[in-house]
């Protein structure tokens, strides 16, 4: 049992460093706290945690040591990761400017369903080849191929759930009143900075390398 311990543990510390490292599942919090409150922006929290379970799903079957080998399936995830990085970017630099609207806390944006923020979050992280190559070489480096596949899942559980944890502090900071006021006076700048920021992500994907 110490030996799943150990395993767990060193796979917690890396892990750590990476959730709190600013990417596109970190921009997309941030804009749906700032836009569409808190509650918006959890649920996109926990949709990138049930993206995070996909990822080491297959990972654990082995199916992402398929998709790193071959340039034809991780071509099509990467482009299409980018694509959508694009169309969010556009989407928020043609967005107007914001008028501070009464969505306060954990209070319901009425003009975006739950369901939607959570495939959103899911999306931006799925479509994401990074965790493939991630998770690949994370598993292989510290997890032994003689550990059962249900304490490889139960590591993955405990990821997504520290993941998501992480997210909901996130959304909590920049939903708390006085930081939210601060990013809604900039209005329509904060559109345009936010869209640049994913058109860059975007970029910075396709030109992401399977090696």
């Amino acid at each position: 049992m110490s030996h799943y311990m150990y395993e767990f543990l060193g796979l917690m510390a890396v892990f750590s460093i990476m959730i709190v490292s600013p990417g596109a599942d970190f921009a997309i919090v941030v804009r749906q706290s700032i836009v569409h409150g808190r509650r918006s922006a959890i649920m996109t929290s926990f949709g990138i945690g049930a993206s995070l379970l996909f990822h080491i799903s297959y990972t654990i079957l082995g199916l992402g040591l398929l998709v790193s080998k071959s340039l034809f399936l991780f071509g099509m995830l990467k482009w299409a990761g980018a694509a959508y990085l694009f169309y969010l970017g556009v989407k928020a630099l043609r967005a107007p400017g914001m008028e501070a609207p009464a969505i306060v806390a954990g209070e319901k944006d009425k003009n975006i369903s739950d369901w939607r923020c959570f495939l959103m979050g899911f999306v931006t992280n799925a479509l994401n080849p990074k965790p493939v190559l991630f998770f690949l070489s994370l598993f292989s480096a510290l997890v032994s191929h003689e550990t059962p596949a249900l304490v490889q899942v139960t590591y993955g559980l405990f990821m997504a759930i520290a993941l998501i944890a992480w997210f909901v502090a996130v959304s909590t900071f920049f939903t708390m009143q006085s930081v939210r006021d601060r990013f809604v006076s900039w209005g329509r700048w904060f559109n345009r900075v936010t869209g640049l920021v994913f058109i860059g992500l975007g970029i910075k994907l396709a030109t992401q390398q399977a090696s």
